[in-house]
């Protein structure tokens, strides 16, 4: 079973293999996630594209982040998946490391040692309200405010990929005491990540960014944000589709109050 390294070059072909699962392609998506991440594939046998894929993005020398778990239909129950889990774990050496996993997914990642923390529902729809007031465009001129309050309450380093959200985003917003950012995915605005001192610093940065943004939105809540999954659900937001944040070999880094929502879920 050959592993290899995925590039830009597999884009194709990643959506390929998304669309085969009934997942949505993507493409913007996965351009970041290999530019700021590790893709790792194993190549179809019958010469049709990709097998099977995953990315690992690392943060730090603390933590990783797993994503994009997929294999071909036509390839299922023959251990693609668990042998790349394999192949990443060992790459992440003492990190930390943290997936998203639906409920057909969770009992292997049970299988390799990972535990759930908690539970995250993504809601989509078109967003209720008025704007806060306050909260302003940031530029790159805020961006040493940004990734200094990003290193405090996300606990480990991530400044390459906040780096990108300028040119990858639709806006970023800054408030006193918090940042967000919005990304057009391809039947959606998704907004993440999104951090802040407190809940109505957070309400202003996610209100401003979905008003902004028009259309359908879509959040990833933490259902330990008890106040901001209701607030949401108040003001337009649908009804919830939950997954299990999982983690392996520790905690989930930084201060989890003042992380309302994650850049993406193949993010953290």
């Amino acid at each position: 079973m050959n592993i290899r390294r995925l590039t830009a070059d597999d884009l194709d072909d990643c959506a390929r293999l998304a669309k085969d699962r009934d997942w949505p392609p993507e493409r913007h998506k996965w351009a970041l996630l290999l530019e700021v991440g590790e893709g790792y594939g194993i190549d179809a046998d019958d010469g049709d594209g990709l097998a099977a894929t995953n990315v690992m993005t690392r943060y730090g020398d603390d933590h990783a982040v797993i994503s994009m778990v997929l294999t071909a239909s036509r390839y299922a129950r023959r251990g693609l998946g668990r042998a790349l889990m394999e192949h990443v774990l060992e790459r992440a050496d003492d990190r930390t490391v943290s997936l998203h996993a639906t409920e057909n997914g969770r009992p292997l990642y049970e299988r390799l040692g990972f535990r759930t923390v908690s539970r995250v529902a993504m809601r989509t729809g078109v967003f209720r309200g008025e704007p806060s007031g306050a909260t302003r465009p940031a530029t790159e001129d805020d961006l040493g405010e940004i990734l200094a309050l990003d290193a405090e309450v996300f606990g480990t380093d991530r400044s390459r990929l906040l780096r990108r959200m300028f040119g990858f985003g639709e806006q970023v917003r800054i408030a006193d005491g918090g940042f967000g950012h919005c990304w057009r995915n391809d039947h959606n605005v998704v907004l993440g990540p999104v951090v802040a001192r407190d809940l109505a610093t957070a309400q202003a940065l996610i209100g401003d960014l979905a008003l902004h943004a028009g259309g359908t939105v879509r959040m990833d809540l933490d259902l330990a944000q008890e106040e901001l999954a209701g607030w949401a659900g108040r003001h337009g937001m649908g009804e919830p589709w939950e997954v299990s944040l999982m983690v392996r070999d520790g905690d989930p880094p930084g201060d989890r109050s003042r992380q309302f929502l994650p850049f993406m879920q193949a993010l953290g």
